[in-house]
């Protein structure tokens, strides 16, 4: 069956009908079209799936994908553009240009954690390109696949774009196909080998993965903010984000105004205790693992939990050595350790041990402290001041670097990611100088010394 999907789309790729601008606008329109058509049934899903609220349904998922559908729809064309650039002397009178071309049959393996943005959103970077796609949901959020499944259906026959959906047996058999461009979002573990897989027919590769993202907390920052947006960033999803802040690096001078003010914070985010609007854990080995990094653990607030629905209460500790369990891999989960600082460059140097991370929060009003871990870290992407909001915005590029991945997409980057550009440059047929050609001689090398120099 996967194998004859390939073949089928890739023989409507052949036709070359996804290459011109009024088959991929109409894609796009047909998709958001679609998504908006079934809107209640994925707040039902992402509800079944993951306990999600209709208002994080929208702002993490359905809001950001339709902006981004909007944002190509609007500059698509000029994308699409022959892209002259300036010939060399040697090259003249001739002309250069860059024409952007699909890279054909492409795989979108998509995961669970926010699993309509995660599949859309690189789904519209390869439509805009002009690709066909075959989309792989993650089976960890079975109701919202299957509502994923159904928008593609309704909007795209199955030899342009189709899901296939299922578990690891289905990922094993997508990846012994050869597709021309393959995008993935998941963990590092299974990023390798999806690599590998891709390595064995040179496909190309995008990987979104994650790491340790740190929040730098200085003491010019105003902590009462600070610690408000930081417990944002770590609640919202229960800090299933791969850009969740993952472990705190603060002065301490100021640590206990802060662990005050989260709290206060998360007070406030619960009201009556409940957390009623929070995300479950996704699975039953994904709680049992968050509870164990918990145990044994300095917990200055937080730390209970419920079984049955597959809860943990958002929860600080204090006093974590480096070596703790806790630091040893990415948390995903709403859970923040502290590490109390004397110096930046104390910060600097844990950051730089570990592998590089996907994001790098820093809370500070002090411009060369925010200049200094700019230029001494290694990361994906971040923000000053606030916690995941660079993933909102089109404009901005979003992906890893290193262990935290390769590629970026979000607005026009997605369309790059999914084109190749061919360069070409055209010559005159009415002028041939004769400098290039044999046999040489001490004029033509002085000659070719001034025009190359």
């Amino acid at each position: 069956m996967i194998h004859n999907i390939v073949k089928k789309q890739r023989k409507f790729y052949n036709t070359g009908k996804t290459r011109t601008y009024g088959f991929r606008i109409r894609a796009l329109a047909r998709l958001k079209a679609a998504i908006i058509r079934n809107e209640d049934l994925i707040y039902k899903a992402l509800a079944e799936d993951l306990n999600k609220s209709k208002f994080e349904a929208y702002l993490c998922e359905i809001g950001i994908v339709l902006d981004e559908i909007k944002y190509h729809e609007k500059n698509l064309h000029r994308w699409m553009r022959k892209q002259y650039v300036i010939p060399s002397l040697g090259q003249l009178p001739g002309t250069g240009f860059r024409l952007a071309e699909p890279y054909g049959v492409t795989l979108i393996m998509a995961p669970w954690n926010y699993p309509i943005n995660l599949c859309m959103e690189p789904l519209i970077g390869a439509i805009s390109a002009g690709n066909t796609v075959v989309l792989k949901p993650s089976d960890y959020a079975p109701a919202t696949s299957k509502v994923i499944a159904k928008i593609i259906a309704e909007a795209f026959p199955p030899y342009y774009i189709t899901v296939i959906e299922g578990g690891r047996e289905e990922n094993t058999r997508l990846l012994d196909e050869e597709f021309d461009y393959i995008f993935f979002t998941g963990s590092s573990a299974v990023g390798k080998v999806v690599m590998e897989a891709a390595a064995k027919n040179l496909t190309p590769i995008t990987l979104e993965l994650g790491g340790k993202s740190p929040v730098i907390v200085d003491k010019t920052a105003n902590v009462e903010l600070a610690a408000r947006r930081i417990a944002f960033g770590k609640v919202i999803n229960a800090g299933q984000t791969c850009v969740a802040p993952d472990y705190l690096l603060i002065d301490k001078d100021i640590k206990e105004e802060f662990i005050r003010e989260y709290k206060k914070a998360l007070e406030k985010f619960s009201q009556d205790g409940s957390y009623s609007d929070m995300v479950t854990i996704i699975s039953d080995k994904h709680y049992k693992r968050l509870k164990g990094l918990i145990a044994n653990e300095d917990i200055v607030y937080g730390g209970s939990y419920n079984d049955s629905k597959r809860f943990i209460e958002p929860t600080l500790i204090d006093n974590v050595d480096l070596g703790s369990p806790i630091m040893k891999g990415e948390i995903f989960g709403p859970i923040l350790p502290i590490i109390a600082y004397d110096k930046l460059a104390d910060c600097i140097g844990i950051i730089k041990s570990l592998p590089k991370p996907l994001a790098l929060y820093v809370f500070s009003e002090n411009k060369r402290a925010i200049d200094m871990i700019y230029n001494n870290c290694s990361f994906g992407g971040g923000c000053i001041n606030d916690t995941l909001l660079h993933l909102a915005n089109p404009r901005l590029p979003f992906g890893g670097v290193g262990a935290s991945g390769m590629g970026s997409y979000h607005g026009k980057k997605s369309f790059e990611t999914f084109t190749h550009y061919r360069s070409i440059f055209r010559q005159s047929s009415r002028l041939d100088l004769p400098v290039r050609y044999m046999p040489y001689s001490e004029w033509k090398f002085k000659l070719l010394k001034k025009l190359l120099s």
